[in-house]
């Protein structure tokens, strides 16, 4: 065993973000590895945060790719099996819910090796999302739990886990708050939308009726759109939506820019739990296409609305929502959970 080294097992969009802040703040007191499981490949979901957040290249990628979740999380759970026997670490960091995160965690524990997940504790209590049953999983199997809320500290607490369980806040606001000066926050006239999880691509009934709201809203849409949504539009007949005058689809954008267009939109409309939180930091409101979330912070402050699937509250919301009272990024932390995850892994590791 190497006792200096840690490896981070990263697979998709939201464990690069974190990743970025946390392996920047690990550089002076650890050796590192990054394992990519290819779980997100596409360059507009991978590698451009990479380049951007200067995050070095993966010393593994295992290229994964998509697949059920059986088969996704069963090849990752092979394959960094393979990369920890050979590497020896001393801990592995595991980001957020993502498939990603399970087999990393899963693969660390039945070796014996410590596990820290970062973003623990974190609950929508939506039973039959695959986010929702990694993210309970991961912290049950655990050693160390960062939580990014003092909402998420106190949900490990009433389910029993208290054991190496610190509130450090969230490493996303860190990330936010060293890039925020680049943006200059306006309302132009657009809504921003996203859509991207698997409850809401791969149910017919669910994307048409959120397709439609988009376009009967007359809004103007700007719409990087995943490539798992664009296959199951070609998939599913709706072409149509891709036509419509007032929705401009583009591809999958990096964390920078997609920022930019977010700090110039009117509204955010989404089903992603980071989007939920980047709106908030950078003060947009956001309507968010799910009947429940992980960030009710987000949602008792008055800058999130759940409409879930149904089209008419959709349309109304980005005809009618408007935030209702001030913004408390101070929910989130001060900006220094890197800092203090750091801190932590050293005291008890070095």
């Amino acid at each position: 065993m190497s006792e200096n080294l840690i490896v981070h097992v990263v697979g998709a969009r939201p464990n690069f973000i974190k990743l970025s802040v946390v392996y920047d703040a690990l550089r002076k007191f650890f050796d590192q590895l990054i394992v990519h499981t290819g779980q997100h490949y596409d360059y507009g979901l991978s590698r451009v945060f990479f380049k951007e957040l200067n995050i070095p290249e993966p010393d593994y990628d295992l290229n994964v790719g998509s697949g059920s979740h059986g088969y996704q999380t069963g090849e990752m759970l092979k394959r960094v099996e393979e990369v920890l026997l050979k590497e020896e670490p001393r801990v592995v960091m595991v980001y957020g819910d993502t498939n990603s995160t399970l087999a990393g965690a899963l693969a660390s524990v039945k070796l014996g090796i410590d596990v820290a997940h970062v973003e623990a504790g974190v609950r929508s209590y939506e039973k039959y999302m695959a986010e929702e049953i990694n993210r309970v999983i991961v912290d049950r199997i655990s050693d160390i739990l960062f939580a990014p809320t003092r909402r998420a500290f106190e949900n490990l607490h009433r389910e029993g886990i208290a054991e190496g369980v610190y509130f450090t806040g969230d490493v996303m606001l860190d990330l936010f708050l060293s890039f925020r000066n680049r943006f200059c926050v306006k309302d132009e006239d657009f809504i921003l939308v996203t859509v991207h999880r698997a409850e809401t691509t791969d149910n017919p009934k669910r994307l048409k009726a959120i397709l439609e709201a988009l376009v009967e809203s007359g809004e103007r849409i700007i719409f990087p759109m995943h490539p798992r949504t664009r296959k199951r539009v070609m998939e599913y007949g709706f072409e149509w939506f891709l036509k419509a005058g007032n929705v401009e689809v583009m591809e999958p954008v990096g964390y920078l820019e997609f920022l930019n267009i977010m700090s110039r939109a009117k509204k955010v409309v989404t089903d992603s739990g980071g989007v939920q939180k980047e709106a908030y930091f950078i003060g947009k409101p956001c309507i968010t296409l799910r009947g429940t979330t992980e960030w009710v912070e987000t949602v008792e402050s008055g800058w999130n609305i759940l409409v879930g699937a149904d089209k008419e509250k959709i349309v109304k919301a980005m005809k009618e929502f408007k935030p209702e009272g001030g913004r408390d990024l101070s929910l989130f932390g001060d900006g220094g959970a890197s800092r203090k995850i750091a801190s932590i892994l050293v005291k008890r590791f070095v």
